[in-house]
């Protein structure tokens, strides 16, 4: 192995993986999570919600159909890291404009290949999502553990911070395949807490008027823009350590139809009395089965989220249970019985299905439809 082109990859209990550096040099800490896609590496390392994390790939090859301007879910990178088993040296899709080689390295992303990623996933499913530190600088194995083990964790950590945007903006771009656009009936305002832009082109597909506003936006100017609904993003990290929005949607709740997405549903089933923890290596990647006990279909989804709402904190006389994990039975949904509210902890908007949760976007239509 050239030693100019070898990088680790170190966790903090001690286990050390070896492989070859491409994108960019450097060192990097954060938690490693595995991601279960087959694609899709692009929207992944654009998502705001991998803020904080190293993410390993379980599919073997990745890289194949190159980068685009179009595929991308924010305005930047976020992961810390990125790692694969193999990076294909051939970009194949008459859409793509670079290698994601290329792209990383732009970005300055480290990225490390010739990975074992089975033993790698299976490490973290039999000791649990910990810090790591990815590196293509030549140290002692011992000397990573350790900076692996002083690096901030993801408990208590406000990463919202650090993705959300800094002033107020109008989204006016609609979904790739909307033919037309409906008719703007409704004003959503978007607390964006790391905001995916397909959320984004949904909510416009929809008929809404969109505007996003920074995450620290109070309640009381939220309400002054006088929308129909607000939606709550999706985003990094621990929601206890964002309390400041907890407690703006504490204000919102009985004054406006909200839906929460990701982040934005543990935001919500906080305010709402729950209590939330940490998984033992969450949930990431595109085929995850949840159930909506309501119609009993069953939707695969996309996912990427290390906490989770406990639901048997929650009031069952006011909160009704609308969706479950069939892997591991943690909560997906809840719904206000009295108030118009309604949250997922899944995202919706990826669709790998490619549709199977597009109707929770009609479900806060209707909700605000019925509000009015």
């Amino acid at each position: 192995m050239d030693r100019m082109k070898r990088a680790k990859i170190a966790f903090e209990d001690g286990k050390v993986f070896e492989g070859v550096s491409f994108g960019a040099p450097g060192e990097r800490c954060g938690e490693v999570v595995f991601n279960t896609s087959m694609a899709g590496y692009q929207e992944i390392l654009t998502d705001p919600s991998y803020k904080g994390q190293i993410v390993a790939m379980t599919y073997p090859l990745i890289g194949n159909y190159g980068v685009n301007r179009d595929d991308v879910e924010s305005a930047k990178t976020f992961v810390e890291g990125f790692i694969v088993k193999e990076l294909s040296r051939i970009t194949s899709n008459w859409r793509s404009q670079k290698s994601l080689d290329e792209y990383l390295n732009e970005n300055n992303i480290i990225g490390i290949e010739g990975i074992d990623t089975r033993a790698l996933t299976r490490h973290i499913r039999l000791k649990g999502a910990m810090k790591a530190i990815i590196s293509t600088e030549d140290r002692a194995d011992k000397d990573l553990v350790e900076k692996a083990g002083s690096s901030p964790g993801l408990i208590g950590r406000d990463l919202v911070k650090d993705v959300t945007c800094n002033k107020t903006y109008l989204w006016s771009q609609p979904m790739a395949y909307s033919r037309s656009m409906a008719k703007k009936r409704y004003n959503v305002v978007v607390l964006d807490c790391g905001v995916k832009f397909n959320i984004l082109r949904h909510l416009v597909s929809a008929g809404c008027k969109v505007t996003v506003v920074p995450a620290r936006t109070g309640a009381g100017k939220i309400l002054e823009m006088k929308p129909d609904g607000v939606l709550l993003s999706n985003g990094p990290g621990d929601p206890q350590g964002v309390p400041y929005v907890v407690n703006t949607v504490k204000s919102l709740i009985k004054k406006i139809p909200i839906f929460g997405i990701c982040l934005g549903h543990q935001m919500l089933g906080l305010a709402l009395g729950g209590v939330t923890y940490k998984l033992k290596f969450g949930h990431h990647g595109g085929n995850h089965p949840v159930k909506d006990l309501r119609s009993g279909r069953v939707a695969i989804t996309v996912q990427n989220h290390g906490f989770c709402v406990d639901l048997k904190t929650l009031d069952e006389e006011d909160i009704e249970i609308t969706h479950m994990n069939l892997n591991d039975n943690t909560l997906e949904g809840i719904r206000h019985r009295k108030y118009p509210i309604f949250s997922v902890q899944f995202h919706p908007e990826a669709g790998p299905g490619p549709h199977d949760a597009e109707y929770l976007f009609g479900e806060f239509i209707n909700m605000m439809k019925d509000s009015v």
